[in-house]
């Protein structure tokens, strides 16, 4: 599964508003329900629920908050960069600019797990998430990804 098959460059935020860990979860929440259908409240609760269970922020300044909702339609992705570093209680201790949120129903749980295993293979390009953290619009955010996948 390749992540240009989840996100467009109208599916990416740059910069995202919110400047603490519960604002951007609730941002990326509505931001993904307006894409994709759903409702915020069980899209925000099943990833609350995940965080619950362990951090999202997977290190390298990245986080993917996800979770399984049965309010939505099908996996759906959603990702933005924060103009800041904001605290997220990632695995590593760092902050984190760059988040992926991945939600859809319990349906879709080998896509779901295919599509985070691909955010956090991605993840480990040291040029990729350059590129990403500099990238001045959703646009060029996405069109960063797309080259990395077609590589």
């Amino acid at each position: 599964m390749l992540l240009t098959q989840l996100l467009t460059p109208e599916r990416v935020r740059v910069p995202l508003v919110a400047t603490d860990k519960p604002g951007v979860m609730r941002e990326l929440s509505e931001f993904l329900v307006r894409e994709s259908g759903g409702t915020v409240a069980d899209v925000l609760r099943a990833v609350e629920d995940r965080e619950q269970v362990l951090s999202t922020g997977v290190g390298f300044g990245i986080a993917i908050p996800h979770g399984r909702s049965p309010s939505m339609p099908d996996l759906a992705a959603v990702a933005g960069r924060s103009a800041e570093p904001i605290a997220f209680d990632a695995l590593d201790g760092q902050p984190v600019q760059i988040f992926f949120m991945l939600v859809g129903p319990e349906r879709c749980a080998g896509q779901h797990v295919k599509a985070l295993s691909r955010i956090a293979r991605l993840a480990r390009s040291d040029a990729l998430r350059q590129q990403l953290l500099a990238a001045p619009s959703g646009t060029e955010f996405f069109q960063a990804l797309a080259d990395a996948e077609s590589r």
